[in-house]
């Protein structure tokens, strides 16, 4: 775990509301996801988890609530500052053009970038980056339509992290990740939030959330049951209530270290 909880940056969400199909999926959210820390975003099927993200990029209207980065409100920013300040990583999404790995990575220095300009070395070196810290760099030239879903995944983070935004919001990013790569790439978050970024993961591997993440918030049909440190909100009885399971172990000593 990393970061400080007594981080006044970050985000701070206020009675955040959402309808959607005239059914309300989120319901008067309220909580902080401070800089400089993983926060997970954990609960079962349908507990609204994908919506807050949508909700934070402005991708679904908000019935009621605010949204503030480092204390300014995030409507008012432009698209291009909003851009440049939030990374998002989807769950799942398709690559449908056979760009090549490097030309699909590229595409997140756009925020950055001038139109009709050639880009510049800092966008080279952040894409560079980006896929080393990947483990994409040989995969560099391949189509990104061969690649494998794990794969893919892997690309579209490289991806979002190309663009250096101050924020990265990602929808199960191990979802289909080995187990090699799904440790690696939580402590390559765990080590962006150590560097002053603001983190927040949907997650649906507990192992992982309480190893990772120094705050969780738990929702539970659209309204947030728990939040806090991960030892708090993995307590059994709260999991017993929300999930209708209890854990055989400490969730927060489990998981694999690399070999």
């Amino acid at each position: 775990m990393s970061g400080n909880a007594g981080n006044s940056g970050g985000i701070v969400v206020e009675n955040l509301s959402v309808e959607l199909g005239g059914r309300r999926v989120l319901d008067s959210l309220g909580f902080h996801a401070p800089a400089g820390m993983v926060t997970g975003l954990i609960g079962p099927n349908g507990a609204g988890k994908t919506t807050v993200l949508r909700a934070l990029l402005g991708l679904v209207p908000r019935r009621s609530g605010r949204v503030s980065l480092d204390g300014r409100a995030l409507d008012g920013l432009d698209p291009r500052e909003r851009a440049r300040a939030l990374a998002y990583l989807p769950q799942g999404c398709p690559v449908h053009w056979p760009l090549t790995v490097e030309r699909l990575v590229s595409l997140g220095r756009l925020p950055h970038q001038d139109p009709w300009r050639r880009p510049r070395p800092e966008d080279a070196a952040a894409i560079e980056a980006a896929m080393r810290a990947t483990d994409m760099l040989h995969l560099r030239d391949r189509p990104a339509t061969e690649l494998s879903g794990g794969e893919r995944m892997r690309a579209l983070l490289a991806r979002a992290l190309a663009g250096e935004a101050p924020v990265l919001l990602a929808d199960e990013p191990v979802a289909a990740l080995d187990p090699r790569h799904a440790l690696s790439t939580m402590e390559l978050f765990a080590d962006l939030a150590a560097r002053g970024r603001t983190i927040v993961l949907v997650l649906h591997d507990l192992g992982l959330a309480a190893r990772f993440c120094g705050r969780l918030l738990l929702m539970d049909r659209g309204r947030m049951a728990a939040a806090g440190a991960p030892r708090s909100v993995l307590a059994p009885d709260l999991l017993a209530a929300v999930y209708g399971v209890r854990p055989r172990g400490d969730l927060t000593q489990s998981g694999f270290d690399a070999a």
